[in-house]
């Protein structure tokens, strides 16, 4: 909307300064920031009174988790409203990444939103039936990827190596899609404790701010020897509305929580990282950045995998970081901890774009 209003005004004077993703990003940060700090007290007042008992807290995991009986989910929907709102006021309405994108969010959020509400409703974690998620979710991302590879083709970059690609044809939409769906279940499997998913999320989200940036600059691109995709800049206002819009949810998730965000934040926030990093070519260098998400999921795959064959567990607990709260450590000294994992993860995924 900023966009268009700078663009009748044939970028005059102030207006000029909308031209500039840098200049558009931060006012993206900043308003979805606000958005989700002003509307964070009524959201959370309002969630309590609806869903009462709140999210159902599992009765077999670490027992300090019985104090947060009562507090309310789906905090998702906050984030996804502060999200969307900052992007609308400052995206250019004309680029099709921006709607692939926010199609998968919206998307996910919505089967997210569903299953955190069959789990406040029947009073149980067991919400929707995983393969009916399933099914949804790469319904979702199969489109979205049609509408990205349209524009980007079907070549797989491999990173560390410039100018290398795999044509793999329609089989790129397949990969695509898988891309976005484990990303978006990654995250999702990571959001068990206040805030440890959040902050990873906007790690990862600053990093794809740099590499979306960088890919969309035809100068840049050629100069690192990574991919230049025609339009990609843009997805750096989509990046930059995340970190502000968990940003606030942060102040509300921090512990203890007066709030989780549920599968509608989760679910929603890891297939925008998958979309995005889709869009750019980058969906190797995800893996690196999202190193944590691909650990928490990794450690339930190897969970069930070896418990169904031999009877044993692997992890204490599974998601991995229950398996460190059975250790003793304090909960807090786990989020911090995977904090900063999360970040040395976002510093090696970035030095892909140098070592080429």
């Amino acid at each position: 909307m900023f966009y268009l209003l700078a663009e009748w005004f044939g970028f005059e004077g102030v207006f000029n300064l909308f031209r500039y993703l840098s200049f558009r990003s931060g006012g993206a940060i900043a308003t979805s920031l606000f958005i989700g700090m002003l509307i964070g007290p009524r959201f959370i007042n309002m969630l309590r009174m609806k869903q009462g008992k709140g999210q159902p807290i599992r009765s077999d995991g670490p027992q300090t988790h019985l104090a947060k009986v009562g507090t309310p989910t789906m905090g998702g929907l906050m984030i996804l409203t502060s999200l969307t709102i900052s992007l609308l006021l400052w995206m250019k309405p004309d680029n099709i990444f921006i709607w692939s994108c926010l199609f998968v969010t919206l998307g996910f959020g919505a089967i997210g939103f569903l299953d955190d509400y069959d789990k406040v409703r029947k009073a149980s974690h067991q919400g929707v039936s995983g393969k009916i998620r399933l099914i949804l979710e790469f319904a979702v991302a199969g489109f979205a990827s049609w509408m990205i590879i349209s524009k980007i083709g079907t070549d797989l970059y491999i990173p560390f190596l410039s100018g290398i690609s795999i044509e793999l044809g329609i089989f790129y939409l397949f990969f695509a899609m898988f891309v976005i769906v484990g990303s978006g279940n990654a995250v999702n499997l990571t959001d068990g404790l206040d805030g440890l998913a959040t902050m990873p999320v906007v790690v990862a989200s600053g990093t794809f701010l740099i590499i979306v940036y960088l890919a969309g600059n035809a100068i840049y691109s050629d100069y690192l020897g990574i991919p230049y995709v025609e339009g990609a800049g843009e997805l750096a206002i989509f990046c930059a509305s995340i970190i502000g819009a968990c940003l606030a949810f942060l102040w509300f998730n921090a512990p203890p929580a007066a709030i989780f965000m549920g599968d509608t934040g989760s679910l929603a926030l890891g297939g925008a990282l998958g979309a995005i990093a889709v869009s750019v070519h980058h969906e190797f260098v995800l893996a690196i950045v999202g190193g944590l998400f691909v650990l928490e999921a990794a450690s339930v795959i190897i969970q069930v995998f070896f418990f169904k064959r031999t009877g044993k567990r692997v992890f204490r607990m599974a998601p991995i970081h229950h398996h460190f709260e059975q250790l003793g450590w304090p909960e807090t000294t786990v989020v911090i901890r995977f904090w900063i994992i999360s970040l040395v993860l976002a510093l090696a995924g970035l030095s892909t774009l140098k070592l080429r």
